[in-house]
C-alpha cells in the first residue's frame, strides 16, 4: 500500500475529515496532504484541518479539533441535547481556569472557565447537526451550568430547558443533585423541581 493510498484509508476512516497531527501519528509526512488539496481530493478548513470535498464543513467540529482543551457548555450544550429550540447565535464553551482565552474570543465564542477540578465534570460526546460528534457536557451539567449563569440566561430558555430535561426518558435526577451540590446551585434547583415534578 502506498502513503497516498494509506492516507486515503486514513481519510475514510474518519469520514473524510484529517488533521496533520493524525496523519503525522500514522507516519505520513503533511508534504501527502498538501498533494491530495493540489489534486482537488482534500480542501483545507483550517490551519492543519482538512476535508474531503464531499463533506459539509461542520464549524462546531472543525473549532474543537483546533481547540480540543474546550468543552460546549451551556446554550450551546442545550441545543445539542435538544432541551432548546433556539439554534445558538454564538457558541459557548467551558474551559479550565489558566486557560488564555483570548483567541477563543477572538474566533467569536462565548468563553466561560471553570475550576480544573470541575472542567471533565459530565463530559460526553453528542452529535453536530452534520453528524460529527463534538464533546459537550451531558444534559445535568449543562442545567447546573444555565443556572450558574442565571443572571445571563433568557429565564424562558432556562424554564423551557429544565421542563424538557424533567421530561426525558434519559434525565438522571440523581446524578444531577450531585452536580447541583458540587456546582453549588441545589437551593436554586430545588424550588425548578418541586414546581415541576
Amino acid at each position: 500500500m502506498s502513503v497516498t493510498e494509506k492516507l486515503k484509508a486514513l481519510i475514510e476512516k474518519y469520514d473524510g475529515v484529517i488533521t496533520t497531527k493524525l496523519a503525522e501519528e500514522n507516519s505520513i509526512h503533511r508534504e501527502y496532504l498538501r498533494g491530495l488539496v493540489r489534486d482537488g481530493d482534500l480542501e483545507r478548513v483550517a490551519h492543519g484541518i482538512y476535508i474531503t470535498p464531499e463533506v459539509w464543513e461542520d464549524q462546531m467540529m472543525i473549532i474543537q479539533l483546533r481547540k480540543n482543551k474546550m468543552i460546549y457548555s451551556h446554550e450551546t450544550a442545550l441545543y445539542l441535547h435538544d432541551l432548546t429550540d433556539r439554534d445558538p447565535v454564538q457558541y459557548v464553551v467551558t474551559v479550565p481556569h489558566g486557560y488564555n482565552p483570548t483567541r477563543l474570543k477572538e474566533e467569536g465564542l462565548n468563553v466561560h472557565t471553570v475550576k480544573r477540578e470541575l472542567f471533565e465534570l459530565g463530559v460526553c460526546y453528542k452529535e453536530t447537526t452534520f453528524g460529527n460528534k463534538v464533546k459537550a457536557y451531558d444534559m445535568e451539567r449543562t442545567i447546573c451550568d444555565i443556572l450558574r449563569d442565571r443572571n445571563n440566561q433568557d429565564p424562558s430558555i432556562v424554564s423551557d430547558a429544565i421542563k424538557r430535561y424533567l421530561s426525558s426518558k434519559d434525565k438522571d435526577l440523581n446524578q444531577i443533585m450531585k452536580y447541583a451540590r458540587l456546582l453549588r446551585v441545589e437551593n436554586v434547583l430545588r424550588p425548578y423541581f418541586e414546581v415541576m415534578l
